[in-house]
């Protein structure tokens, strides 16, 4: 019977605790409510920003070139240092000239022989067309002195271009680099017996400019042309996009490219499109065969509109974002996103023009939470302490 009694006087006071704050509906600033969040803010707008594409590429040599020999000997001296460059023309292997200077002089010889023989055929010819005239010589003498005289003249045309060949095979045994570039392991050894072009002697590869190989899957191709016919992408003129590296320690290369070429073709294997960008390497930094990531820069999306990274959440429907309504209040919108730009995310549906989004403290509210919302970047604005019974006491 008391414990009825002392709930009877007590109830009063606890539906009054349990009322709406400020005596009225809905009131925010009695007794026991929380303040509204305080929130940073962006309002989206749409602007052109540059599209980048990412792909894993291997580096190689602009140019790789196989050194032979023209003429087989004996291999006397290697004129460098493997592994280092050269310059084009310069002496990389000499090859025993002895016997290709005796081929010469003999190749003289038998031209000086053939000249001498012309001369006389022709002395002769001379000698037989007047008495051939004055009916002095047969008709057969006659004849076989002019084909004598052509003979010679053949002869002579034959020695010479043995000569010509004599000193080129002379001059074949000094093997000259092709081009400049680095060289690479000697395949022969001195005394080594050179058969000619069969045997491979070395290689050298130039590396300035290095090429960056890389492939691009059919499916990049297929959105690119999609994208750029609905006007959400706008593509460099002539394909020619920029080429900025990433090496495998994280560092991006200090100097960039441009892509140099683009298959028609798709690789039955890979289903990629072969493409090659060509980037200087003065310094020697990019080596062969090194793994890269390829950066291509130049194209751009007109009317993208962007929110950074951290205003994206993910929830059982996918993507949102939370946007203040003219009520001050955080409502949550479901966003389509496309790639990274930077730090923000490219939206590509679900906002409009003029929405503000929350960036900062999205993480304290939920659909319907009173907000009290600033500018990114400007000074948050303080909280209320919330009000209790000392608050209220007044002296």
């Amino acid at each position: 019977m008391r414990i009825a009694k002392a709930f009877a006087v007590l109830f009063p006071f606890i539906v009054a605790a349990c009322g709406p704050a400020g005596g009225g509906p809905g009131g925010h600033g009695g007794p026991g409510v929380m303040p509204p969040a305080a929130v940073s803010t962006i309002t989206v707008q749409p602007k052109t920003v540059p599209a980048t594409f990412e792909y894993t590429g291997q580096t190689a040599g602009s140019r790789e070139v196989e050194v032979r020999a023209r003429v087989s000997g004996i291999l006397l001296t290697r004129n460098f240092t493997e592994g280092g460059p050269v310059k084009k023309g310069q002496s990389l292997y000499t090859i025993d000239p002895e016997p290709f200077k005796a081929a010469l002089a003999k190749a003289e010889a038998d031209l000086a022989g053939a000249e001498a023989r012309l001369d006389q055929a022709r002395r002769n010819a001379a000698r037989l067309k007047p008495l051939y005239a004055d009916k002095a010589v047969s008709q057969k003498d006659y004849d076989d002195a002019v084909s004598a005289e052509a003979i010679g003249d053949a002869d002579v045309k034959s020695a010479r271009a043995r000569l010509v060949e004599a000193r080129l095979d002379l001059q074949y045994t000094k093997v000259e680099a092709p081009i400049s570039g680095i060289a690479g392991r000697s395949l022969a050894s001195e005394g080594t017996l050179v058969s000619g072009p069969q045997v491979l002697l070395t290689q050298i590869t130039q590396i300035d400019p290095m090429w960056v190989n890389f492939g691009i899957p059919e499916a990049d191709h297929l959105q690119m042309r999609a994208e750029a016919e609905a006007g959400r992408l706008v593509l460099p003129k002539d394909g020619r996009f920029g080429v900025q590296l990433t090496v495998a320690d994280g560092e991006v290369y200090a100097r960039s490219g441009t892509l140099t070429f683009s298959d028609v073709r798709v690789s039955g294997q890979t289903g990629t499109t072969d493409a090659r960008a060509a980037v200087a390497n003065p310094d020697g930094v990019l080596r062969p065969g090194q793994f890269v990531r390829i950066s291509l820069s130049g194209a751009s999306r007109p009317g993208a509109m962007l929110v950074p990274q951290r205003a994206v959440l993910e929830g059982p429907q996918g993507k949102f974002v939370y946007v203040v309504d003219g009520k001050s209040t955080a409502q949550a919108r479901p966003v389509q996103v496309g790639e990274w730009s930077g730090d923000d995310w490219i939206i590509t549906g679900g906002l409009k023009p003029g929405d503000r989004v929350i960036v900062d403290g999205v993480m304290r509210l939920g659909p319907g939470a009173p907000v009290q919302a600033a500018d990114l970047g400007a000074p948050k604005p303080a909280a209320a302490p919330p009000a209790g019974p000392q608050a209220a006491a007044k002296p």
